[in-house]
């Protein structure tokens, strides 16, 4: 009994050191590769918890090495936006400009059914309230009332908005977004037309958004410096 209570106490401390190394995201809020890793190392302690025949280090090894894969999937995801598209996948647009595109329904396997369910957890029952939605992925659904339906603000109250998608993703950590710039109407030169205006090339760029009429947010790399 006293060594079935050390092999709990050790392997609890184990999970807790391992979930604490993959981050501190909730469980609505894991990735694919997240969720199965938690799956594989929540069973394995299990096994090493409940059969004392097997030894403690052979939990102990798969589960280190599942944690050490997750974090070095981290790091590379962090070095390679194709690598975090590979394993974590891409947000998807379902509704833009108060459209749902039904396509990107299917291709998600998203059905009607679960779109609304997913409005409605955000007190959204009126599908016709939203302006542009995307699936997260993780799966969750972000949504972006329309100007008529948001809460009123000051400012909105001083100057009501017009109706339009919220800003666009042009460039994130160095690398241009085609699909983005697609939805915008924009073309690669016309962001490096905006960016030698400010004396930026492409890779010197953190984060750059574009909203509908145009204007570019952009923030550079290492000093976070915002450029207007």
């Amino acid at each position: 009994m006293l060594t079935v209570f050390i092999r709990g106490v050790f392997l609890y401390v184990l999970v807790i050191f391992s979930v604490r190394l993959m981050g501190k995201r909730q469980l609505g809020e894991l990735t694919p590769s997240e969720l199965v890793i938690t799956i594989l190392i929540s069973n394995i302690a299990t096994l090493a918890m409940e059969d004392v025949s097997v030894p403690l280090l052979t939990g102990t090894v798969p589960i280190l090495t599942l944690v050490s894969l997750d974090v070095a999937a981290g790091y590379l995801s962090l070095r390679s936006r194709r690598f975090r598209h590979l394993i974590s996948g891409r947000p998807k647009i379902v509704i833009s400009d108060g459209r749902i595109d039904q396509k990107t329904l299917r291709e998600l396997r998203y059905t009607v059914d679960d779109l609304m369910s997913a409005l409605r957890s955000q007190q959204i029952f009126d599908i016709s309230e939203v302006q542009y939605a995307v699936v997260e992925t993780t799966g969750a659904v972000s949504a972006y009332l329309k100007p008529e339906n948001r809460p009123l603000t000051p400012s909105s109250a001083a100057s009501p908005e017009e109706a339009s998608d919220p800003p666009q993703v042009i460039i994130s950590d160095g690398d241009y977004i085609l699909s983005a710039g697609v939805r915008l109407n924009l073309n690669e030169k016309d962001v490096l037309k905006e960016l030698k205006r400010k004396h930026l090339e492409i890779g010197e760029v953190f984060l750059c958004t574009v909203d509908a009429g145009g204007s570019f947010r952009i923030i550079k790399k290492e000093n976070a410096k915002e450029e207007r």
